[in-house]
């Protein structure tokens, strides 16, 4: 079957789903407040398979996130607001008109005149709403971290360079160790969020994603601590058998054997 086919199909078969008569319960019961967490959660498993190089997996986890664009373009079809039609003609119209390089008479060298022609274009459609509008409060609260600062970079409110941000790193290092002995959790929380928020304009301003860096050391941590855990279970001990010490030497000999 076409492309055009297959999505016929995948509508008609969401439609039957939300039926009143005769779909399915769950899915009749669902708003777009209830199915926006298995969104974001779709998109997540697309970047871990992708991460993976796991290309035989990949079409069904994009498959998933499509179900989820039918999903919430179902329900607001029901309730009056727009179809999917809508929702492909937007983008549709949103690549013709940030592409006039292809579908215009304009011409744009490389990559990097085009990375800079889209942020004009960008910052032109949101001007009237203000610098940081459109950057979406459901975003991981690092890449919206990042995505902020790069808002107000664009209009020269930044670091002059890394160096400098991890001078205000070491400040807030600082603050929230003055803080420790009121334990007061909302002061806490308040400084451990300005160290996170930093972080995230270091990654920035080191060109990395904030997001990536932080699943880069949740696998290397996942995979040594499995390690320190293989290393006892070969001596027939649960790491609750073990010292705090013993696990470390065994950290330090799995780091040690990655090099």
């Amino acid at each position: 079957m076409s492309a055009e086919a297959e999505l016929r199909r995948l509508l008609d078969i969401m439609e039957a789903l939300r039926a009143p008569v005769g779909g399915c319960p769950w899915d009749i019961q669902q708003s777009f407040a209830t199915i926006a967490p298995y969104t974001i959660e779709e998109a997540y498993e697309v970047a871990d398979a992708i991460a993976r190089a796991d290309f035989a997996e990949l079409p069904g986890e994009l498959g998933d996130l499509l179900f989820q664009v039918v999903f919430h373009a179902r329900m607001a079809e029901e309730a009056g607001y727009f179809d999917f039609a809508a929702v492909a003609r937007s983008i549709a119209d949103k690549m013709i008109r940030r592409h006039p390089h292809v579908f215009g008479s304009e011409r744009r060298e490389d990559a990097a005149a085009q990375t800079v022609a889209w942020d004009v274009q960008k910052q032109s459609e949101r001007r009237e709403k203000g610098v940081l509008a459109g950057v979406a409060v459901g975003l991981p609260a690092l890449t919206r971290a990042a995505k902020l600062t790069a808002r107000a970079a664009r209009v020269g409110f930044d670091w002059p360079d890394a160096a400098a941000i991890l001078d205000k790193l070491n400040e807030e290092t600082a603050e929230l160790r003055a803080e420790l002995p009121g334990a007061d959790p909302a002061r806490l929380m308040d400084e451990v969020g300005d160290m996170f928020f930093v972080l995230a304009n270091l990654a920035r301003k080191l060109n990395l994603d904030p997001e990536t860096c932080l699943r880069h050391a949740n696998a290397k941590f996942t995979r040594r601590f499995n390690g320190v855990e293989a290393h006892f279970a070969a001596e027939g001990r649960g790491l609750e058998e073990t010292t705090l010490d013993e696990m470390e030497a065994a950290w330090g000999d799995v780091k040690q054997r990655e090099g």
